[in-house]
């Protein structure tokens, strides 16, 4: 398998708007939806479907069972279509690496798995671009599962 490139970063964040605020109003990135009744919202520079997702999570106190503030997970583009995807998979099951999860995201596909130190990494394909070019807000459409 080979990384395309960095697709994205989710954060956990304390005040949405407040980041909002920095993320979109102040950086420059463009809110293309909310999910989780409004408690998280995707971001995009125009680049690809979202850049950055940020969940509200509220006043968290340190380290926790539950998601604290900070890094969720990353996502890293590794192939252009589901054959790229099932031989990422392939790679992944014979180096022993457990697959916590695969999802069908409508704009992309996608599996998580935890890297060495337990940073949740998420590795997908987009599906055809003309899907969030046509309707942005087809990154916040409900997750599916994926069975490849």
């Amino acid at each position: 398998m080979k990384a395309h490139y960095l697709g994205h970063v989710v954060f956990y964040v304390e005040d949405l708007e407040r980041s909002l605020g920095f993320y979109r109003d102040l950086v420059g990135f463009k809110e293309v939806g909310r999910i989780f009744n409004g408690a998280a919202a995707a971001l995009t520079s125009g680049r690809t479907h979202h850049e950055l997702l940020l969940i509200q999570v509220g006043d968290v106190p340190g380290p926790s069972s539950g998601p604290r503030r900070g890094l969720y997970h990353i996502g890293i583009k590794v192939g252009d279509n589901l054959d790229e995807l099932r031989q990422a998979k392939r790679e992944l099951d014979e180096a022993g690496i457990s697959i916590d999860g695969m999802s069908d995201h409508t704009v992309s596909q996608s599996l998580y798995l935890k890297d060495p130190d337990g940073n949740e990494v998420e590795l997908y394909v987009d599906a055809d671009e003309s899907i969030w070019r046509s309707n942005p807000s087809a990154v916040v459409s409900p997750i599916k599962p994926l069975r490849l």
